[in-house]
């Protein structure tokens, strides 16, 4: 099959439609990388789940975003100045879906210590509107911050959006993975720059995070087939799975886990030895 690929300059907005009408009958992965704010809320909700309909799963339509936490914090901050911007207040309106992202910061604001409050306001806007996004599209959401370093605040989230559980799946462990790497770089680029390494590294010991996780993804797991009380297959319970460890941590985490409740009798015969982890079938024990 042959096809055209253009590029085209201005604003994605022009473009939008003109790019979705190409791909009706092909699969859709929608890339936003945008310097500041991403497009609107209501944008995202015509393309995601109307131009191609949210009951629709073939052909498949996919959503990667990268949803700015600074211009966040910058706008977290008209709001709680006199001065604020008008414009830009009503631009990231916009984006939400309505001001209801302003009541956090008001409420910052109104606190002794404001800087801190205004940090945690700016994870649960993220949170919010990922949380949104999700019911207005009824697609699966996930959304992972990145930050410079584990020491740091996120400098952005990435947001995917995806109507396949498969999809969630490899998207976590694909993130865990490539997030490791990142940091691998940004100590390697410091100890450059600086000709020695650093006393403390930008990323986390990968072990260190899987053994934390494994935990809790086992005790996740086990209140699934207790909900359940019937075989599962972990692809298709990706963040019932993974909780809070979803692109924190690789999929091999999750067949630790399986092999973790295994021992103490928790599962019925062991699926974790399946050539690929997402394909394990857990049982519950027998009763």
């Amino acid at each position: 099959m042959r096809s055209s690929l253009a590029t085209t300059r201005g604003e994605i907005d022009d473009a939008l439609d003109s790019l979705v009408r190409r791909a009706e009958r092909a699969p859709l992965f929608l890339f936003l990388d945008p310097c500041g704010l991403t497009l609107p809320l209501e944008r995202l909700v015509d393309v995601l789940a109307r131009q191609r309909p949210r009951h629709q799963k073939w052909p498949p339509t996919e959503l990667l975003m990268n949803f700015s936490m600074m211009a966040v914090w910058r706008l977290g901050g008209h709001v709680r100045s006199a001065k604020g911007n008008s414009k830009s207040l009503q631009r990231f309106d916009d984006v939400c879906g309505g001001s209801w992202w302003r009541t956090y910061f008001a409420d910052a604001a109104a606190t002794p210590h404001k800087e801190a409050v205004a940090q945690d306001a700016i994870d649960a806007v993220a949170a919010e509107y990922a949380r949104r996004l999700e019911g207005r599209t009824g697609m699966l959401v996930q959304s992972v911050p990145f930050a410079h370093s584990s020491r740091k605040r996120a400098v952005y989230r990435l947001v995917f959006a995806t109507r396949s559980q498969y999809g969630l799946w490899v998207f976590g462990d694909k993130v865990a993975r490539a997030r490791d790497a990142w940091w691998t770089t940004l100590d390697a680029q410091e100890e450059e720059s600086t000709g020695q390494m650093s006393l403390v590294p930008h990323r986390p010991d990968p072990a260190e995070v899987t053994a934390r996780a494994v935990p809790e993804i086992a005790a996740n797991l086990e209140k699934l087939l207790a909900r359940t009380r019937r075989p599962v297959r972990l692809v298709d319970h990706t963040l019932d799975v993974f909780g809070n460890y979803c692109g924190q941590v690789p999929e091999a985490a999750a067949r630790t886990a399986v092999q973790f409740l295994h021992e103490r009798g928790k599962t019925g015969p062991n699926g974790a030895g399946s050539r690929r982890v997402r394909e394990i079938t857990v049982s519950p024990a027998a009763a």
